[in-house]
C-alpha cells in the first residue's frame, strides 16, 4: 500500500529579499499613470481656463460701466457749474483715467461738433446721444461711429442721454 503523499510547499524566499524589490516598484509612477495625470490636467484646464478669461472680461466690462458713470457725474457737475455748458475734452474737468483696457475714454461734446461723422449712431445712422458721447473702445481698442460695425460691437457706450450705459451690442 502507498503511503499518503504529503505536499510540501516550496520553500519561501526570505522577507530581506523581498524588501527592495518593493520598495522600488512603489517610488514611482508608471508611465500610464503619468500620461492618465496629465490628461485629467489637461481636460481640467480647457474647461477653467475659458471660464476664467471670461469672468475677468465681465469684470473689466462692469468696471467700464461704473467708471463711465462716475464721469458722467464729472461732466453733470462741470455742465450744472457752466450753465449747461459741456466741456470740449474730459481734461477740461480733471479726468485722465484709462479704461480696463488701458485706453482712454473717448468723449465728443456732440452739440459742438462742427462734423456730425465721428458722432456714435445707431442701426437706422441716428446719433445715440443729443448732448455728447462717453465711450470705451473694448476689449478689441478699435471703434468706428456706428455700432452695427463688427469694430464697435464691444464697445461700452452711454445712449440715449445717459439712460444706457452698456455694451453697445445690447444697445
Amino acid at each position: 500500500m502507498n503511503a499518503p503523499s504529503v505536499h510540501c510547499p516550496a520553500p519561501r524566499p526570505s522577507t530581506a529579499t523581498l524588501a527592495p524589490a518593493k520598495r522600488r516598484r512603489s517610488r514611482g509612477l508608471t508611465l500610464l499613470e503619468l500620461l492618465l495625470a496629465v490628461a485629467v490636467l489637461g481636460v481640467l484646464a480647457s474647461i477653467a481656463i475659458p471660464n476664467y478669461s471670461q469672468y475677468m472680461e465681465r469684470g473689466r466690462t462692469a468696471q467700464a460701466m461704473a467708471d463711465m458713470r462716475t464721469i458722467e457725474l464729472t461732466i453733470f457737475r462741470f455742465s450744472a457749474e457752466q450753465n449747461g455748458r459741456f466741456p470740449a475734452s474730459l481734461a477740461d474737468i480733471g479726468v485722465t483715467q484709462s479704461d480696463p483696457w488701458g485706453r482712454p475714454y473717448q468723449y465728443l461734446n456732440v452739440m459742438t461738433a462742427r462734423n456730425r461723422g465721428p458722432v456714435r449712431k445707431d442701426r437706422s445712422l441716428n446719433p445715440i446721444n443729443t448732448d455728447y458721447d462717453l465711450y470705451s473702445m473694448g476689449p478689441d481698442g478699435r471703434s468706428v461711429p456706428p455700432l452695427t460695425a463688427a469694430h464697435s460691437r464691444d464697445d461700452i457706450v452711454r445712449g440715449r442721454n445717459g439712460q444706457f450705459v452698456g455694451k453697445a451690442v445690447d444697445f
